[in-house]
């Protein structure tokens, strides 16, 4: 049987949790306050300290889930995953509308990746 591996441990949540190959992050939100761009450059750099945490890397996500305070931020928050995610590497992927945990947050970004 494959051991549970958690990384970030906290009172509430970890940061990631990998299982039998798979690693599943939390959802990554930026500063509050901050623009639609920075918060989502801020999420995808937590992304990519997690994955390195896990032993694997961004090539690796299987899919990602991206909420946004906004649908109208949507071009937005694109421009900066565009230029994040690894071209021929793109994950399934799907983003929505929703009420996020605090108001200034704009962005939250989940993840679950293949451990290498």
């Amino acid at each position: 049987m494959s051991e549970i591996k958690r990384i970030g441990v906290g009172a509430r949540m970890s940061e990631a949790v990998c299982y039998n190959g798979i690693a599943w992050l939390a959802g990554q939100v930026g500063t509050a306050g901050e623009s639609v761009t920075q918060q989502t450059q801020t999420c995808l750099a937590e992304v990519d300290r997690i994955l390195a945490a896990a032993g694997t890397d961004k090539t690796r996500i299987l899919s990602t889930q991206i909420w946004l305070a906004d649908m109208a931020d949507f071009a937005e928050m694109n421009a900066v995953w565009d230029t994040w995610v690894p071209q021929g590497h793109t994950p399934a992927r799907a983003t929505g509308e929703a009420k996020l945990a605090a108001p200034g947050y704009l962005v939250e970004v989940i993840v679950t990746a293949a451990l290498a």
